[in-house]
């Protein structure tokens, strides 16, 4: 996307991959082929990946330029980590670095960094490997993640919390939050349970409007109109379902921009045909 000016923040998204690994009927597994063609008339051409035949899907960082921080929400897979489970991101070597230099952003330059919640595609750049160690990427930056995420995965065998999340806090550079903390006087978290236990979106708050960067609480632009399709990552399925039906009502029609991690493009929450469509921010 280009950068989006909401009165005096700015928010760029910096993409990593382009295409998620799953198809929609698997990622979503109460979904059907048929129940997504149901919905074509409003998916595409907005929301929809011809290449792939499937609905679009993206992994990356939003950056976002407060008067006061500049701050990165989610930071995606990562360089150089094994992750067997995916070809495309085990050992990877793509070029975000670059990309973040091209959106105005050097490593050094950050303040803060916001994970949503600490799955393996939300938190690889946290860190990357210098000398054969990994280190924090963004050597000037706290990491705010929600106390109850951590706690819950503190305590896992996981690969990406032992090379993306334990260093940063070895470094003195984590910071535990309550899930509905302020961040400063423009983000906040507002906690969103069930894909994890301690998942939460971010509030922006802005003298030309709100926007609310929702993390995994939706994988595919479809769960708008189908929220009681929770993804195969959720950790607590009927958890994430109410959220998700919560936080649709919550926004239709209120005009506050929504930005998912994967969405392929923000746009806003509207009801349409007795149910909730999302329309794209450049054709709402």
């Amino acid at each position: 996307m280009n950068a989006l000016e909401l009165g005096d923040v700015t928010v760029t998204r910096v993409i990593e991959i382009s295409r998620s690994s799953f198809p929609t009927t698997s990622m979503l597994p109460d979904s059907t082929a048929d129940a997504l063609a149901r919905h074509h008339d409003w998916l595409r051409p907005h929301f929809w990946d011809d290449a792939a035949g499937d609905l679009g899907s993206r992994i990356g960082t939003y950056v976002v330029r407060t008067p006061r921080h500049t701050v990165l929400i989610d930071t995606g897979v990562g360089n150089d980590k094994p992750r067997e489970g995916s070809p495309v991101w085990n050992m990877r070597r793509g070029t975000f670095l670059d990309d973040l230099a091209a959106a105005g952003v050097v490593p050094e330059q950050v303040d803060i960094v916001l994970c949503t919640h600490l799955h393996v595609d939300h938190v690889g750049w946290n860190t990357r490997l210098v000398d054969g160690r990994w280190r924090p990427t963004f050597p000037r930056a706290r990491y705010l993640f929600a106390g109850e995420e951590w706690e819950f995965w503190r305590h896992e065998k996981d690969a990406c919390i032992a090379d993306s999340v334990m260093p940063v806090v070895e470094a003195g550079q984590a910071v535990l939050m309550q899930s509905d903390a302020a961040i400063d006087p423009w983000l906040s978290f507002e906690p969103s349970p069930g894909h994890t236990p301690g998942h939460v979106c971010v509030r922006l708050r802005t003298s030309a409007g709100e926007a609310i960067f929702s993390g995994d609480l939706m994988h595919r632009t479809v769960q708008v109109a189908e929220p009681q399709w929770s993804s195969r990552f959720c950790h607590d399925a009927s958890k994430a379902r109410e959220t998700r039906r919560a936080f649709v009502e919550r926004h239709a029609d209120t005009g506050v921009l929504v930005l998912a991690a994967h969405f392929p493009r923000a746009g806003y929450i509207v009801r349409r045909a007795g149910g909730f469509r999302f329309a794209p921010a450049d054709a709402a």
